[in-house]
């Protein structure tokens, strides 16, 4: 009994893909491709040299084994006996002459210094031996020296001291100095008031009995102040003008009836316990009726 077997759709394709993959492959294995190796073309290899000549030279027959090929024959042309290849010969400028060619082995050379100025000549003179004598007998300079502290501090007592010194002399000259006041017309205490009024009063009468006779003549007037330092005995230590008159007949006048009126009243108790000289100023006028005023 013969038994029969059924395939599938699926199991038929499957067959024939697996069979066209091995189909395939066996192609592809059983192809094999060899690179053939290019021959070198001798005939690229071999270069052809080429010159020109500026002025060709005919000659009758032709070299069939020339060496070089031309636009004309060159038998005969040259001075070797050997063939040569022909070169140009390029002519040099003359910095190219001048300049040195380095070679190959040695190493740049770096540019040269600039000269150096030449050294500016010294001119030296004989000295002469009054001053080569001169300089051997002077003295080396020597630098003085350093002041120690204690030096220092005695010099800053010496000083202390003579400033201390210096004070004390003038606080005792001020104090030996005479004790002076400044009365005028404007004073107001009763003590200096009482006295200048008195040695007003003093001055005035005798200015009157005594007024210069010229001024009387020549109708002279004017008024002038005075300044008049008095003593504590009544004395005159200075009398000056401080204003003019205008006339020095009418201040000349009045100094002298200043003079002529001293000594004056010596100072009362009270004022010599504070003062020494009494310092007036006072304007006097000579007036036109002949007579003279204070105020």
């Amino acid at each position: 009994m013969t038994s029969v077997t059924l395939h599938s759709p699926s199991d038929r394709l499957g067959l024939m893909l697996f069979l066209a993959a091995g189909f395939h492959l066996l192609v592809i294995l059983g192809v094999s491709f060899e690179l053939e190796e290019r021959k070198k073309n001798e005939a690229r290899q071999q270069s052809l040299e080429v010159m020109v000549i500026q002025k060709p030279v005919e000659l009758p027959e032709a070299d069939e084994k020339a060496d070089y090929l031309a636009q004309t024959s060159q038998t005969g042309g040259g001075e070797q006996d050997e063939p040569a290849r022909p070169t140009t010969r390029a002519i040099a400028t003359p910095a190219q002459q001048a300049a040195p060619q380095p070679s190959l082995n040695q190493s740049p050379q770096p540019p040269p210094r600039p000269a150096a100025p030449p050294p500016k000549p010294v001119i030296t003179q004989a000295a002469s031996p009054h001053k080569i004598a001169a300089a051997k007998t002077r003295p080396a300079i020597e630098s003085p020296p350093q002041p120690t502290s204690a030096q220092l501090f005695a010099s800053r007592d010496q000083e202390i001291a003579h400033l201390t010194a210096e004070l004390e002399r003038r606080t005792l000259a001020y104090a030996k100095m005479p004790k002076r006041k400044a009365i005028s017309a404007s004073t107001k205490e009763y003590k200096y008031a009482a006295y200048l009024d008195a040695w007003r009063r003093k001055v005035e009468r005798i200015g009157n009995l005594n007024y210069p006779d010229e001024a009387k003549r020549q109708k002279l007037y004017g008024n002038l102040i005075l300044h008049v330092a008095i003593k504590q005995d009544g004395s005159i230590e200075q009398v000056r003008v401080l204003h003019s008159s205008g006339h020095k007949m009418l201040d000349d006048a009045a100094l002298r009836i200043v003079r002529l009126a001293g000594p004056y009243s010596p100072f009362p108790q009270e004022i010599r316990e504070e003062t020494d000289i009494l310092d007036i100023t006072r304007t006097w006028q000579f007036l036109r009726d002949n007579r003279l005023d204070s105020r």
